[in-house]
């Protein structure tokens, strides 16, 4: 009689089931995959960064790598442009930012220039940027004087925000110009420019304008006359005067104060040497009386 052959048993051992299961389990699988690749990485290079002379090593091939891209002609600025300045404003800039060039782009803190350029007085805005050739772009938009200024540290140009855009070396350089006086001024540009436009008709007679206290202002005329302006409804009250001196010649008589602060009750003050030959003429009146 012939033996059968034993068959083996097909069923998977103990450990390789349970490696079986444990490959279904994503965790598992991404540990393999990615956390154990990592590791091991991680491992050998800090044991590769363990050593100093390595370190200054890996250390040094970054800093040349990084210089021989950053002084690639491409990325060097070899020049500074400046457009929509004045002669003197370009000059500000350039001692502001004394910039050696050629330098690479990758030096330049573009914000912190524009920032820089933007803060002078004179400035209203800038844009920086590189331009291709190598060119460092610095465009500006000057703040437009509107007003002379007299303080007590000397004359300025202020623009129509009040920012004190320069110095004036002279009144007559900016003959053109509105001129006022007095501390706190600066902040008041635009009531005082509605002013100067409401005072077109007194325009040949008009000197310029002073802050009173800060609360309000005086229009000082050529022959020495002022209108003293109320705080609130200044240019109404200038119209008013205006008004009366075209239709009663007010201000070509012999007054030396319009009094307005009151609109309800203006005052008028006259000249003491009018005053004195009113007395006198009154007084020659009163000796024909008596004769």
């Amino acid at each position: 009689m012939q033996q059968v052959g034993l068959k083996s048993d097909p069923a998977p051992s103990r450990w390789a089931y349970r490696f079986e299961r444990l490959m279904l389990t994503p965790f598992f699988r991404l540990f393999l995959r990615v956390i154990l690749p990592f590791l091991v990485v991680f491992g050998m290079a800090a044991i590769w960064l363990s050593d100093e002379m390595r370190r200054d090593q890996l250390s040094g091939w970054v800093h040349e790598a990084r210089v021989s891209i950053e002084t690639r002609p491409e990325f060097m600025v070899n020049v500074m442009a400046i457009d929509g300045a004045s002669v003197g404003i370009a000059e500000d800039i350039r001692e502001i930012m004394p910039i050696d060039f050629p330098i690479s782009s990758f030096d330049l803190d573009l914000d912190h220039i524009q920032e820089q350029v933007a803060g002078l007085p004179a400035v209203a805005s800038a844009t920086v940027r590189i331009r291709p050739g190598g060119i460092m772009q610095i465009t500006i938009t000057e703040r437009d004087p509107v007003m002379v200024w007299r303080s007590r540290d000397g004359l300025f140009l202020v623009d129509q925000e009040g920012f004190v855009v320069a110095p004036a070396r002279s009144r007559s350089e900016h003959a053109n110009l509105p001129l006022m006086a007095g501390a706190g001024a600066e902040l008041h540009v635009v009531e005082a420019r509605s002013l100067f436009v409401a005072a077109e008709p007194l325009r040949s007679q008009l000197r310029g304008l002073v802050r009173v206290g800060e609360r309000r202002w005086d229009m000082v005329l050529k022959d020495g006359q002022r209108i003293l302006l109320p705080e609130e409804g200044a240019v109404q009250a200038l119209e008013r005067v205006i008004a009366l001196s075209q239709a009663q010649d007010l201000l070509a008589r012999d007054l030396t104060i319009v009094d307005m602060r009151l609109p309800e009750r203006p005052t008028l003050r006259i000249a003491e040497r009018s005053v004195e030959d009113w007395w006198r003429l009154r007084r020659l009146e009163v000796g024909n009386t008596e004769e």
